[in-house]
């Protein structure tokens, strides 16, 4: 009897080390990332990106996959929260996702995330190659004679891209028709088909189709210009005095995991995160595409999308575009 207990105590015993060994070393299964944006926008691409680069430096792959749609990209986010938080299925997200919140998408404020924040690129307004519209100002001339009647893309309700769009209607006191699409792509898509006779997304997206002619850059929304093509696109800031009450909204796009996950998650992750963005084929990748590299993660990223959610939430309120109060929420005005 004592010798089938002490074989029982010894197996629990190997058992529990077991356990203990495979609880420490994460990751040991592949890991996925649902991105909230669709495919062949910033995002995805960008999450594509840092998850091929993360993945050297881990002993299992990172599988990317698109979950779209709701509100400002709550389909996304709702889907991740509802997976376990063991580090095995991240968020591929950007700042626009911070006010899914104040449009009613989701329910908490985004320090429920740990993020992980690679860059962005500033967003510009772009006509369709044979688009009547040579500058913005003719643009906004046009929308005034008719408002609500030009339509614009600028990705779904409450992205940065709408964000902007809605910041030009205010500064330059014109009233665009603004056509909601899944994703940076598609509205890029519906541009160049026609189907919108404006488009405001990233530089970075844009650049491809600009080179190609089949985007015309009418303005920069940073008071920065840009040289794209061979040719300057100025900046609004020198057309539209109000705009610096409203932009310049700067973009802060990577991914997330739950902030409850285990330190032991964040960090291995977060060693991951490090070698990758500290690798030539990150900066070089941002170099030819048009991205400022980041690089902050954990308390640093939640500090910059806190005041992001805040600046944003509030930007929507002024503008009449939110459904909840962001007081309700918890969000601080800036």
């Amino acid at each position: 009897m004592k010798l089938t207990l002490n074989k029982i105590a010894v197996a629990a015993m190997v058992v529990g080390l077991g356990t203990a060994a495979t609880a420490q070393e994460y990751p040991y299964r592949d890991i996925t990332t649902a991105v909230v944006w669709g495919a062949g926008g910033g995002t995805d691409t960008i999450n594509r990106m840092i998850m091929a680069e993360m993945e050297k430096h881990l002993p299992v792959s990172i599988n990317v996959i698109n979950q779209t749609g709701g509100v400002a990209g709550s389909n996304g986010l709702v889907y991740v929260e509802n997976q376990p938080d063991d580090g095995y299925t991240l968020v591929g997200l950007s700042e626009s996702n911070v006010t899914a919140a104040v449009q009613g998408g989701w329910d908490k404020k985004f320090d429920y995330w740990y993020p992980f924040i690679v860059g962005g690129s500033p967003d510009l307004i772009s006509v369709p190659a044979n688009s009547p519209y040579n500058t913005l100002e003719e643009l906004v001339d046009a929308a005034k004679a008719a408002p609500g009647t030009i339509p614009a893309a600028a990705s779904g309700a409450g992205s940065i891209h709408h964000l902007n769009l809605l910041a030009i209607e205010q500064g330059a006191g014109a009233t665009f028709k603004f056509v909601p699409y899944k994703g940076s792509a598609p509205g890029q898509e519906a541009a160049i088909a026609g189907e919108v006779a404006l488009v405001v997304t990233s530089l970075a997206e844009q650049a491809a189709l600009i080179e190609g002619g089949q985007l015309k850059p009418l303005a920069m929304l940073t008071p920065e210009t840009a040289e794209i093509a061979g040719a300057t696109i100025p900046s609004a800031f020198s057309v539209y005095d109000g705009l610096d009450k409203y932009l310049p909204l700067k973009q802060a796009i990577g991914f997330a995991i739950h902030n409850s996950a285990s330190d032991d998650i964040k960090a291995k992750l977060g060693a991951a995160f490090e070698e990758a963005i500290a690798s030539d084929t990150v900066a070089d990748w941002a170099s030819a595409n048009n991205y400022d590299v980041g690089g902050q993660y954990g308390e640093e990223a939640q500090a910059l999308f806190s005041t992001l959610e805040s600046t944003f939430a509030y930007t929507l309120k002024d503008l009449g575009a939110t459904t909840v109060d962001p007081m309700s929420l918890g969000i601080t005005k800036p």
